[in-house]
């Protein structure tokens, strides 16, 4: 009897530190946690500010998220790094459901499309940081409404993703003077005038990430250069190389993994 009575009084002790995490990260608990685990564990949060989810990727659906999000109002971090089973009425649930939202990470999650981005841009407007890595339904239009509802962005990711070009990076520029991070790595559209906007607007830009931008070049980079901005770029004879490809159809060695 007694040790019925101290099991029962520790799984209410444990239940209730559970329900009063403030950080929840899958990861610490193992790359592996199994769907029916998180269920419980989150059961009756309501008071998360942290929520990373990456380890989950292999599993997270919205039917396993989306009850999380909805009653948890204080969230300031969300980390779906490559989550690909969710959908876009995740994105959606987020933006209705987490006002305070800062700092969001979305990177290899194909799913994210314009109308659940406008909508985070709509109902997040204190967000700071943005990672949309390989998001690659999103275009121009999309990434512009971002810009113009969410002008405190400090750190933007819009890695790997061909569809990009000079309209959105012009833009962000222009919408948002706290940019410190960009990342334009794979953005093939990209050109020199935008790199020249950025710099015009951006006084506080710290880092830009270039490489296989091959439409970029150090005339329009030497400018944020002298300004001590860290310049992520190919080296130059990687860059020769490129442009011989575009030339004679081939070039040897060349790896442009990403």
């Amino acid at each position: 009897m007694v040790h019925k009575r101290v099991s029962k009084a520790f799984r209410a002790a444990v239940q209730l530190h559970l329900a009063n995490l403030r950080r929840f990260d899958a990861s610490q608990l193992g790359p592996h946690l199994p769907k029916p685990a998180f269920i419980e564990l989150l059961k009756d949060n309501e008071v998360l500010q942290q929520l990373a989810l990456q380890a989950c990727a292999d599993w997270l659906t919205d039917k396993e998220l989306l009850p999380v999000i909805g009653q948890n109002h204080h969230l300031q971090q969300v980390q779906l790094n490559g989550c690909a089973q969710l959908s876009r009425h995740a994105l959606v649930a987020i933006s209705l459901s987490c006002p305070h939202l800062r700092q969001l990470s979305l990177a290899h999650c194909e799913w994210v499309d314009s109308l659940s981005l406008r909508s985070l841009a709509d109902h997040c407007k204190a967000l700071e940081a943005v990672d949309l890595t390989a998001c690659r339904q999103l275009k121009d239009e999309a990434v512009c409404y971002l810009a113009q509802k969410c002008s405190g962005l400090k750190c933007l990711s819009l890695a790997v993703n061909a569809n990009m070009g000079d309209v959105a990076v012009e833009e962000i520029a222009k919408c948002c003077p706290e940019l410190e991070h960009l990342d334009l790595t794979g953005c093939l559209r990209v050109k020199n005038d935008a790199i020249r906007v950025l710099a015009e607007y951006c006084p506080k830009l710290r880092s830009l990430k270039v490489k296989h931008c091959h439409n970029v070049a150090e005339s329009s980079l030497s400018i944020l250069r002298n300004r001590g901005v860290e310049l992520d770029v190919e080296p130059p004879m990687q860059r020769a190389l490129v442009l011989l490809q575009d030339v004679v159809g081939f070039a040897p060695f060349i790896n442009l993994q990403i």
